[in-house]
């Protein structure tokens, strides 16, 4: 690739969200609709810059133009067409990449709102949420698999925080400041390491720039001096600013944030500030399953509030860039359920996070890019409440966690390279990372003997291998391996866990001791893609994934509050292998997308909570129940998964200017141990559909989930949950207005209606769901200002 063409696309990246985005979707111009480029950004380390041809005889290699400083001359530099703009309410399907990634775009992301990634995706074919306090802690699971199972990340880097250790716990990450999230399974997981078997949930946001932003005020019009002409682009300093707000009735919520984007010379930063206040939601009915607690006609202590703000900056030079930013996350959040409500139970939690990237494109024979990710967190929430229920003078802090994390991988893409029976793209990748983390006892904080796993240390080193070959201008494949070696160290009581099936002696914790152990998984993958008539893409992958312990598994040793058990971590675990096999097919072009996947995972060594039927309080075990807690030990069986997925959307015809439409989804998740019991918390099969209108302006639209009642549940300290159906409608109005009269360049206004029935919804994966609803009929009010 010559130096002006890539200049050239470093320049243009602003215009496709990012400048090493993947361009997937071809644009389609069509009566019924356009559909714009649909981008991602966290599936493969491998960025497709332009079409690497079919195979043919490798040219001799022409020498690279020597560095200039500032633009190319015009006749070197092609033309980068702009994407056309998103019709609203598009279903984006991505159609070149070797499993199912799901997209939600920004303007999806202001229309449906969230406080939580959880609540944001939970309606998503094949994902929910954890949903422990509705609105300020709800985790992504991605079928049927969470925590240690789905890596969550942010620009890159994990989101670290502490949301893997607890469904009670937030993920420090706010759909307020996100500009698009992706949800990557199969091959690509590999990219993020071992924990990402079911999946990895990526947001992406502007807070260490890539690009130039598009010139939408020069300085001058904010009263500031207009700056040189950008050695780069050669367009003058300008700013950008965006604010986001809505209200919603079912909790009298408020939310805002304020976003803004400058550039000068050869840098860009980036700042925003957000919050969001919410109270007690409605719900439909009286939410507990014992009778007789108070009730008000909302979800007592379910309110949550949230603040954040980031600042970082980009220096952009002819190849490549380099940045940092710095982020502030805080919340403090209730929780709902019998106990939470009776002593108060909420968290405060906070987390400042460092992060730098880059990439570098010399001008070499063998290397087309550099890139890397660098991250350090501290966390830190305390869980208060009162020691004696209805006592405020024994109100304070019961547990404390903390979270010290530092996280670093670098890529390095070669040139691609003719192999005679295909064009050989590969990237090559190392990953580390180190973490520390606490949770002492609430009872002797200062003994290092006590606390549910307290302290532990995790220290992984990954190195990683991307091989894409592109056989002929429709058939792709991708090989992929990667290799890790994990340390953990923690104290683990010296205890035999099988001795409390037998009933040998249930008070057997016996004294907490040392425990060092080291693990080497290793992962492989492998997938293909094939263009098909009608704009059709087919793709089958395989893989084969190795996952390593993770502390809590090992370490655990007390009571667990949000999932209601005493845990009792096995310092005997194996490393967990997963087999699994996907086919997709897909379509994106036309009045018709639509995409249908099937997948078939067998796990050897599957590591979960067993329940004893034994129960637990204050580190004392007794057969049978009676005791507050469940007793719990982390075990492990072999399972399989199987299941599919499956969206679809039709313009049918045109009415009244614009088109309308209708769409459906399906998926269903199977989940069983080898002897034919169920594994515990999978969603239920769920159907659903609606009708659409909308054109360049409007959007409005109508949708009815139903979920069927979950009853494979595991026999133990697991109960049913009854189906329901979700109601949801909307409508929205986006236009572009007169900066000279009305101050901003673009608006996005709308309401939404969710639980439009005011149906009692209980989550079926939800720990808490016997005792806490999922929020009643409610109007969400929002919009959205770009300046």
């Amino acid at each position: 690739m010559s130096f002006s063409l890539r200049r050239t696309l470093l320049l243009g990246g602003a215009a496709f969200a990012g400048f090493h985005s993947i361009p997937v979707a071809p644009a389609l111009a069509q009566t019924a609709t356009t559909l714009p480029e649909v981008t991602v950004t966290a599936p493969s380390p491998i960025v497709r810059r332009k079409p690497v041809a079919a195979p043919a005889p490798r040219p001799a290699r022409v020498a690279a133009p020597a560095r200039q400083r500032g633009p190319a001359p015009a006749e070197a530099a092609p033309v980068v067409a702009q994407p056309a703009a998103p019709l609203p309410g598009t279903l984006p399907i991505v159609t070149d990449q070797f499993a199912t990634v799901t997209v939600v775009p920004n303007e999806e992301i202001r229309r449906n709102g969230g406080g939580t990634l959880g609540d944001l995706l939970s309606n998503k074919p094949g994902i929910t949420g954890s949903s422990y306090a509705p609105g300020a802690s709800s985790r992504p699971i991605i079928r049927g698999l969470d925590v240690n199972r789905v890596s969550i990340i942010e620009n890159g880097i994990g989101s670290n925080g502490a949301s893997d250790l607890g469904e009670d716990h937030f993920v420090p990450i706010d759909p307020l400041a996100t500009n698009q999230v992706e949800v990557i399974r199969g091959p690509a997981t590999l990219r993020y390491g071992s924990t990402a078997i079911g999946g990895v949930v990526s947001a992406t946001n502007n807070r260490i720039p890539d690009a130039l932003p598009p010139c939408a005020q020069p300085f001058q019009s904010y009263g500031l001096p207009v700056k040189a002409p950008a050695a780069i682009g050669g367009a003058p300093g300008c700013m950008n600013a965006e604010v986001r707000s809505a209200v919603s009735s079912v909790d009298r919520g408020v939310e805002g944030a304020v976003l803004l984007d400058a550039a000068g010379n050869n840098v860009a930063v980036h700042a925003d500030v957000y919050g969001r206040n919410a109270g007690d939601y409605n719900v439909p009915s009286y939410p507990y399953a014992q009778p007789g607690l108070p009730f008000n006609g909302r979800q007592p202590n379910s309110a949550a509030t949230a603040a954040g703000a980031s600042i970082g900056g980009s220096y952009l030079f002819d190849g490549g860039f380099i940045g940092a930013s710095i982020t502030q996350n805080n919340s403090i959040y209730h929780i709902p359920g019998v106990e939470g409500s009776e002593v108060g139970t909420r968290i405060d939690a906070k987390q400042t996070k460092f992060n730098a990237k880059g990439e570098y494109r010399p001008d070499a024979a063998a290397i087309d890019a550099i890139r890397f990710w660098v991250g350090a967190t501290d966390y830190k929430h305390n869980e208060i409440g009162q020691a004696v229920a209805g006592d405020p003078t024994t109100d304070g802090v019961r547990q404390t966690f903390t979270n010290r994390e530092q996280e670093g991988r670098l890529e390095v893409q070669l040139t691609p390279w003719n192999a005679g029976f295909a064009a050989v793209t590969t990237a090559v990748g190392v990953q580390a990372s180190h973490q520390e983390l606490t949770a002492p006892s609430p009872d002797d904080p200062t003994s290092p003997l006590n606390g549910l796993f307290d302290p532990n240390k995790n220290t992984k080193v990954a190195g990683y291998v991307f091989n894409e070959l592109q056989f002929t201008n429709t058939t792709k494949a991708q090989v992929a391996g990667r290799i890790e070696h994990v340390n953990l160290s923690g104290i683990t009581p010296s205890f035999i866990p099988e001795l409390f099936d037998l009933g040998a002696d249930p008070n057997a914790i016996g004294a907490s001791v040392a425990q060092t152990r080291s693990f080497t998984p290793k992962s492989f993958s492998l997938g293909l893609i094939q263009a098909l008539p009608w704009g059709l893409s087919a793709s089958i992958t395989g893989q084969y994934v190795e996952r390593a312990p993770k502390p809590a598994e090992l370490f655990s040793r007390g009571g667990h509050d949000a999932t209601e058990t005493f845990d009792i971590g096995n310092p005997n675990l194996g490393i967990e292998t997963a087999k699994s096999v996907e086919l997709g097919l897909r379509r994106a072009e036309g009045p018709f997308r639509f995409e249908i996947t099937a997948y078939y995972t067998k796990f050897s060594g599957f590591i979960y909570r067993r329940l004893t039927g034994n129960s637990c309080e204050d580190s004392v075990c007794q057969l049978g129940e009676g005791l507050e807690l469940n007793q719990a030990i982390y075990s492990q069986r072999d399972a399989t998964f199987r299941g599919g997925e499956f969206q679809s959307q039709l313009d049918v015809a045109q009415i009244y200017g614009g088109t309308w439409g209708i769409e459906n989804q399906f998926d269903v998740v199977r989940a069983t141990f080898a002897d034919g019991t169920n594994v515990p918390r999978i969603p239920p099969v769920r159907l659903g559909g609606g009708l659409f209108w909308r054109d360049a302006n409007w959007l409005t639209r109508i949708n009815l989930l139903h979920a069927f009642a979950q009853n494979d549940v595991q026999p133990i300290a697991e109960t049913t949950t009854p189906g329901y159906n979700l109601l949801k409608a909307e409508v929205s109005y986006r236009t572009k207005l007169n900066p000279n009269v009305w101050g901003a360049q673009e608006m996005l206004v709308g309401l939404v209606g969710n639980n439009l029935l005011n149906e009692n919804i209980r989550n079926a994966v939800s720990y808490n769901k016997d005792n806490v609803l999922m929020p009643g009929l409610g109007v969400r009010a929002f919009a959205n200002l770009k300046f």
